[in-house]
């Protein structure tokens, strides 16, 4: 009897093993995948306004194409990451932050900005950030940033595009 359950019981635990590891290695594996497609047409630390999304033109997974991108890969291992952003007026708008295990560490919209520019300062644990400054602290030093803005119709785009390239990502010195 115990010459039967030994394979059965080396089968399953390999098994929950192969699952357990294949869970928590997923969200790294996939972020690094799309931070490598990411960073060949968006410099790290830096937002990249993309035009309105077509078919040949796809950075994220099915896409909204009634909203804009911009998109800034980030690293921090240079230092934090100060991160700006205007509401465009009577528009949702968004400002996400995906870290390298695709958890959400930050999320602001339009309405939460109340028609005030942004300004939050993202850190490693230990980095010295300037007083006073809205600060997230992320758990891994490199991750993506989106911002989104919702169009009515993509003729529009022209005429958000100027508020929309004031968000920037800029590595604080020192």
């Amino acid at each position: 009897m115990i010459r039967r359950i030994a394979p059965l019981a080396v089968v399953a635990v390999v098994a929950l093993g192969s699952y357990y590891g294949t869970l928590a290695a997923a969200p790294y594996g996939l972020m690094r995948l799309a931070e490598a497609k990411l960073t060949k047409t968006a410099p790290v630390n830096h937002f990249t306004h993309t035009p309105p999304v077509r078919a040949e033109r796809q950075f994220v997974v099915r896409p909204s194409p009634d909203l804009l991108y911009s998109v800034c890969p980030y690293d921090l291992t240079a230092g934090p990451l100060e991160v700006t952003a205007v509401p465009v007026p009577g528009r949702y708008s968004s400002i996400s932050v995906f870290d390298a295990r695709t958890d959400n560490a930050f999320v602001r919209n339009d309405e939460e900005m109340a028609g005030k520019p942004m300004r939050v300062v993202l850190a490693l644990e230990g980095q010295a950030v300037p007083a006073g400054v809205e600060t997230v602290r992320v758990r891994y030093a490199t991750g993506i940033i989106l911002q989104r803005v919702l169009l009515a119709d993509p003729s529009e785009a022209a005429a958000v595009d100027p508020i929309r390239e004031k968000a920037q990502c800029r590595t604080l010195a020192g």
